[in-house]
């Protein structure tokens, strides 16, 4: 109890604005301001999907998001434990990744580290175990050295154990998501073009949160290098062929490992910005969950002091630093960081370089019709990182995508 009245007090705009929280979910359900069920059911295809929007029909307030995830989780949980005692591997691999998927998101609304929280983990952790038993692809659970602890990590494979030498994604994902929901249960967009997927719980993420590992403007570039070093250790992995795809708040985290690495990686990709210096908009005019989120994340209990502290995160201070080509995508009306501000950040790259921006869209690239007529992200995104390691040239080049979808190129 008092670890929750701890988070409920943490920020003025979490405690001023809760009612009205609780009174738009009960109105518009649990993607009042993001795709909470598509974006991660829709990993585990058409079954995951239902899973996750049963588990919303259910939600009335924000308390409620949590224990309905769980709720639905423990159900796909006993599904597949029913498929496996039947002989049945390939329905019980499915659902028991449905499962782990819901516990992942059990966990994002609590805010710290409690009781419900790391059952929700426990359960996790259990179903993606018994997923990686009958998973059509390889996939290891991994730690990777950091400091005095160990980043949590799944190394998937597109190819057979033994295969390779791969050429690989290094995954980060952005404030929301987990490693389990970095990788498609089918046709993931990465495996399919040959390559694998590291797909990293960082500094402030997931597992690596609950062992204590928070998040600061930039360790993510240590994080990044320990994952990269281990990962060019591995004989399944060419580690002169690594990539980097961040999403949302891991196109900061993502633009920091780049500009650490350098050379050492062919490329990164981010899609939904979060790259405004001193993250205002985020934090003090999007939904309140976010700063109470980050705030977790970053292991602050003080607004104030936390205000003092988000105002390290500028890419200005590493844009010089990063070597290799260099990709964001981007709506126009992103609603966490303007545009503007990966404008700026543009001009300030010199490497190899190039932005895509669809008309109207939002952080999601959605609610717009260039997101709906214009090249699918996933395309879009992963075969330039397959064009990466495979050194094919590119000109850099601002590309918008206007309302018809159609992309319109300018020379940077």
């Amino acid at each position: 109890m008092q670890k929750t009245l701890r988070m409920e007090n943490r920020t003025r705009r979490w405690r001023e604005q809760r009612w009205l929280l609780d009174s738009v979910i009960k109105t518009v359900g649990p993607e009042w301001d993001q795709g909470r069920l598509g974006s991660k059911g829709g990993r585990a295809g058409s079954a995951g999907l239902s899973a996750f929007r049963r588990a919303g029909a259910r939600m009335r307030k924000f308390d409620d998001i949590g224990p309905q995830f769980g709720r639905e989780g423990m159900r796909m949980e006993g599904i597949a434990r029913d498929y496996e005692d039947q002989g049945r591997p390939v329905s019980a691999a499915e659902n028991y990744f449905i499962a782990s998927l819901l516990y992942a998101s059990a966990q994002w609304p609590y805010f710290d580290i409690n009781d419900e929280d790391l059952e929700w983990e426990r359960r996790m952790i259990e179903t993606y175990d018994r997923f990686i038993e009958f998973a059509p692809h390889p996939i290891e659970r991994v730690d990777i050295p950091y400091r005095d602890t160990a980043l949590s990590a799944f190394l998937h494979l597109p190819g057979p154990a033994g295969g390779g030498p791969f050429p690989c994604v290094l995954h980060i994902g952005g404030m929301d998501g987990s490693k389990e929901n970095m990788v498609a249960l089918h046709g993931d967009a990465a495996l399919a073009r040959g390559m694998a997927v590291l797909a990293l719980d960082g500094p402030g993420q997931g597992e690596t949160r609950n062992r204590g590992v928070t998040i600061s403007s930039d360790n993510f570039a240590e994080a990044a290098e320990s994952a990269v070093s281990w990962l060019a250790a591995r004989p399944e992995i060419d580690g002169e062929r690594i990539v980097i795809r961040g999403s949302s708040f891991g196109t900061y985290y993502g633009t920091v490992a780049a500009a650490g690495l350098k050379d050492r990686i062919k490329g990164y990709c981010g899609t939904g910005v979060c790259q405004e210096p001193g993250c205002d908009t985020i934090f003090n005019a999007a939904s309140p969950t976010f700063k109470v989120r980050f705030m977790f994340m970053a292991g602050y209990e003080d607004e104030d002091a936390f205000d003092e502290f988000r105002q390290e995160f500028d890419l200005r201070k590493v844009a010089k630093d990063i070597s290799a080509p260099y990709m964001i995508v981007a709506g126009e009306a992103d609603q966490l960081s303007p545009i503007q501000h990966t404008y700026d950040l543009f001009e300030l790259i010199e490497a190899p370089k190039r932005l895509v921006v669809y008309q109207d869209a939002n952080h999601s690239m959605a609610a717009a019709s260039s997101g709906e007529l214009g090249e699918a992200r996933d395309s879009l995104v992963y075969d330039w990182l397959r064009a990466r390691v495979d050194d094919k040239p590119f000109t850099s080049e601002m590309v918008y995508i206007d309302s018809r979808g159609i992309p319109n190129p300018t020379p940077y």
